[in-house]
């Protein structure tokens, strides 16, 4: 077939085809960079998929662009007006759908990495609040534990001190207390004369006492020999000064009217001279 010469008229249209195809190029060269950005952001399938939108694009527009048999245009009719139309079109239509796929890629992409985002966000967050109850309640289980430790510190030094009292008074002898009255005085009197060994019973004491002062320790017998030699008789058992300061025993009053120091030099004398207060039956 007849080549297109400088006077075919059809120059033109071939100029306006090979400004296109270079244009569209350009574009796809442009979108392809475009696309080779995106790869490096998306999966293995997301960049298998652009790649072949832009491969379909791509042979879509050679084949638009190109007669059938590989060569030029050899006549007017392969190369008229409405051809060249449809082939823009049809890179335009290629193109839209590149940029569209291209797009959504895009919107997917940024959509993915803010889910990413709001994923670790609240992640971050959970693991933030995570570790402020835990902080939370091993500062409370610490504090439950120095508390128990503190209370059974507490106990162990009261159980101590309990332990040390009650040593305290098992040690120390508790002081016996006595009536104060004739039972008690005689009762205290004996415990004296038990301590230094001298003897008496409470029934021998105490007949000698009521036949003596009737119980009274305020006792005084002004009338016999004793009251007229000037040393009256005086206390429970009627004893006279000298007699008194010479029997006294050691850890009793010296107060001859005190009962207990009175009964106790009584019975001292009556020990030494007649064995025992139980053997005296009248004045001795």
């Amino acid at each position: 077939m007849p080549k297109y010469t400088n006077g075919s008229g059809h120059r033109p249209t071939l100029a306006k085809l090979t400004e296109l195809t270079e244009q569209t190029r350009t574009k796809l060269t442009h979108t392809g960079q475009k696309l080779n950005a995106t790869r490096q952001k998306l999966g293995k399938k997301r960049q298998l998929g652009i790649a072949g939108v832009a491969g379909l694009g791509a042979a879509a527009l050679a084949l638009s662009l190109v007669p059938g048999d590989g060569s030029e245009a050899s006549t007017t009719e392969s190369v008229s007006a409405s051809s060249v139309a449809f082939s823009s079109r049809q890179v335009e239509d290629v193109q839209g759908g590149v940029e569209k796929q291209l797009n959504d890629a895009l919107a997917q992409a940024k959509a993915a990495a803010e889910k990413k985002k709001a994923d670790a966000e609240a992640a971050a967050k959970k693991a933030a609040a995570d570790a402020k109850a835990k902080a939370a309640a091993d500062a409370k289980a610490k504090a439950a534990a120095e508390a128990a430790k503190q209370q059974a510190e507490q106990a162990r030094k009261a159980k101590e001190a309990a332990s040390r009292s009650a040593q305290r008074a098992k040690a120390k002898p508790v002081a016996k207390t006595y009536p104060n009255n004739l039972d008690g005085w005689i009762r205290e009197s004996l415990d004296v004369m038990k301590k230094h060994g001298i003897p008496g019973s409470y029934d021998g004491i105490k007949r000698n006492i009521l036949r003596e002062s009737s119980g009274d320790p305020k006792a005084i017998n002004n009338w016999d020999i004793n009251a007229i030699n000037g040393v009256p008789s005086k206390g429970l058992l009627q004893v006279i000064p000298p007699t008194f300061q010479a029997y006294h025993v050691a850890g009793t009053s010296w107060n001859i009217y005190d009962p207990v120091a009175n009964i106790t030099a009584a019975c001292n004398y009556a020990a030494d001279r007649y064995g025992s207060m139980d053997n005296v039956n009248g004045a001795y």
